[in-house]
């Protein structure tokens, strides 16, 4: 398998390393993080870019990419450290809207992709954990019902796409409807905050907000099957991103062995902190290789195989932006954690990522469920699993 960029995906990847590299520097960006959290002008140089338009599919206005190019561009914003609602809208909104299809489809997706509309998805509760599946909010009568937890970005949203239980029992797949609702309708309650990694937050709740026929993304209690597809284009984007915060994070702290002086030679030349500069880069392109993966097979028609990469990829890296994030930590000493250095804001952004849509143990799990042996019990031999994992 060939795993190198074309031309279009290099320059693709130059331009957005340059765009922020000049607007988005890391000054910039935390000025935004203590005023208003997002930047209109940033919102505005990403659409110019074209860059919000990279996930949407070219009938509806963008530029139908695969999952490649949206590799590309996560691995950029991840070590540009950006924190507009790109992921929150573009990619899993988007996702949603994709899968959905539909009126809401047709009407939003161009929207997202010249940047006029932000979405939300709304889908995690307080019980739900990894569970995409455990939803107590209720849409009955058109009437939705319900609370949601750490909804991305769920503040800056114009509409929220909203799963919420229309039939069966709590934790069942079945039964399970997307609606499309606006932000600013009678009976929903926004409460923002700011994440340690200086994303924003929401959490909602549904009071009686209406939510008739035309508010159904897809079809009325199949709204699962949307859901799992959404999730893995998105884990996917997010394994790209943490590549990308990865990366930055290594190359800066190769930088600061370089330079910072002890003993009165560059510390970099104590053995073992080259060991470990190459044992993070071991770690980064052994995750980096399944995260491209991931990549590829997210747009598989076979589900088997794309929910393998995906879960494979989420478990290594994983593991990669621990092991990567403690060793730059440790590296840089006590000044690693300050605010004043990028090395402590990447590694909040990588415990971020490894927290969203699943850690690494629900992955881990899911990966030997999919492909694991099950003796005459019925249970899975999770450690095989683990053996097939590394060896991927």
């Amino acid at each position: 398998m060939d795993f190198s960029f074309s031309d279009e995906q290099q320059q693709l990847r130059d331009a957005v390393r340059r765009y922020l590299s000049q607007e988005y520097a890391f000054d910039a960006r935390n000025k935004i993080i203590h005023g208003a959290g997002t930047s209109p002008q940033a919102w505005a140089g990403l659409a110019e870019l074209g860059l919000l338009g990279v996930p949407v599919p070219e009938e509806h206005g963008g530029f139908g990419a695969n999952g490649v190019d949206l590799l590309v561009v996560m691995e950029e914003l991840g070590r540009g450290l950006v924190i507009e609602p790109y992921f929150a809208t573009a990619v899993l909104g988007a996702a949603l809207l994709r899968f959905g299809g539909g009126a809401h489809a047709q009407a939003l997706l161009p929207q997202v992709a010249d940047g006029s509309l932000k979405l939300a998805a709304a889908l995690t509760e307080n019980q739900s954990r990894h569970e995409l599946f455990n939803i107590a909010a209720t849409l009955k009568g058109g009437v939705l019902n319900g609370a949601k937890t750490v909804v991305l970005h769920g503040a800056e949203a114009d509409r929220l796409i909203v799963a919420a239980r229309s039939g069966g029992a709590q934790r069942d797949t079945a039964g399970i409807t997307l609606v499309v609702v606006d932000s600013k309708a009678a009976g929903v309650r926004i409460e923002g905050y700011r994440t340690i990694d200086g994303m924003r937050a929401a959490d909602v709740s549904f009071t009686n907000v209406a939510a008739g026929a035309d508010a159904v993304l897809g079809k009325a209690g199949e709204g699962y099957a949307v859901l799992e597809r959404a999730a893995e284009v998105a884990i996917a984007a997010l394994a790209a991103e943490a590549i990308g915060a990865m990366s930055a994070l290594h190359e800066a702290t190769v930088e600061y062995l370089k330079t910072r002086k002890q003993f009165g030679v560059p510390i970099g030349k104590f053995q073992v902190l080259q060991h470990r500069a190459v044992e993070m880069f071991m770690e980064i392109e052994q995750a980096r290789s399944l995260a491209m993966l991931a990549a590829v097979k997210v747009d598989s028609a076979d589900a088997a195989e794309r929910a393998r990469a995906v879960h494979a990829a989420k478990v290594r890296v994983g593991r990669a932006a621990k092991f990567v994030g403690q060793a730059a930590i440790q590296m840089h000493g006590g000044m690693g954690m300050t605010d004043e250095l990028n090395v402590g804001h990447y590694f909040k952004r990588l415990a971020m990522i490894e927290a969203t849509l699943g850690d690494t143990d629900h992955h881990l799990a899911q990966f030997a469920a999919l492909g694991g042996a099950a003796d005459a019990t019925g249970s899975t031999d999770v450690n095989s699993q683990k053996a097939d994992l590394k060896a991927a």
